[in-house]
């Protein structure tokens, strides 16, 4: 695969995380371990907006008119921010650790919380109603489904689970043990996941069936994924790589800069472009060769 790669240095510390790329054509970052949200536009310009030193900003996702979603894992809240940075933020129970956040078919936002062991759905008027998963299962990304509910990885369980508006679950198991699934997306009818602990990319129909795709580094521990047009990207945490899987499970490799390490978030913006989120201090742009 042909690819063209553009590095966009943020931060001499060790930071960004979540990444979503927001319907202005912004992309809005995490900044995990210094408590802050950065805004970057293609030309490069990055606005850094404070959010709290004991929050640690996590997984985002778009929301509208150039705003995104973030979950603050440390001090369990919810926030929305503008592209001028201003914040409206939602509280949720103390101790449950939200970690992903969608979007859902239903236009709600919902949470994965992930030391809870529930999902939090947040009404347009703020309010948040949760709904148990299994217990210890440790919910991590949770991504709309194709067919009007939501989907969650559970990390600790080896399974994702299918929740519906009215909070009723239904829990699909990994076909292998220890696959620690953690990203998930959804694209060409079906969710994606990634098996952190197995080296491997799930699929998953709405019926439950699951297929899964061995990478061909099993210790690159896939993180994040993120659907495209032709098929999913996704992180190789440890190998400093990006993978992309067709939907008929083809699996290519992209090597990161060498003046990079661990990415983790990923996103894909409305010309296919995927933009990473380098826990190193940078964001980089990978777009068509």
């Amino acid at each position: 695969m042909k690819t063209q790669i553009t590095q966009f240095d943020l931060t001499g510390d060790s930071d960004p995380y979540g990444i979503a790329v927001a319907d202005d054509g912004a992309v809005w970052v995490t900044m995990v371990h210094s408590g802050a949200v950065v805004r970057l536009t293609p030309d490069g310009t990055h606005t850094r907006y404070q959010v709290g030193p004991r929050s640690q900003p996590s997984a985002m996702t778009a929301g509208r008119g150039g705003s995104a979603w973030f979950t603050r894992t440390k001090d369990d809240r919810v926030t929305s921010v503008a592209p001028d940075g201003s914040m409206t933020t939602v509280g949720l129970d103390s101790g449950s650790g939200p970690f992903g956040v969608c979007v859902g078919p239903d236009g709600a936002v919902w949470v994965a919380e992930s030391t809870a062991d529930r999902v939090a759905r947040i009404a347009s008027d703020g309010t948040s109603t949760s709904f148990p998963l299994p217990e210890q299962s440790f919910p991590s990304f949770i991504t709309a489904g194709p067919d009007a509910a939501v989907w969650v990885t559970l990390n600790r369980t080896d399974a994702v689970a299918r929740v519906t508006a009215d909070g009723a679950v239904a829990v699909h198991q990994l076909a292998t043990p220890a696959a620690a699934p953690v990203g998930i997306t959804c694209g060409d009818g079906a969710l994606w996941c990634t098996e952190i602990g197995a080296g491997q990319i799930g699929r998953i129909d709405p019926g439950g069936s699951v297929t899964e795709f061995a990478l061909p580094d099993a210790a690159a521990r896939p993180h994040a994924i993120a659907a495209g047009t032709n098929g999913c990207w996704f992180t190789e945490w440890a190998a400093n790589r990006v993978g992309h899987i067709g939907w008929s499970g083809a699996i290519d490799e992209i090597e990161l800069p060498a003046s990079t390490s661990e990415p983790h978030g990923i996103a894909v913006g409305p010309d296919g472009a995927a933009w990473v989120a380098m826990e190193s201090g940078a964001v980089v742009r990978i777009s068509p060769g």
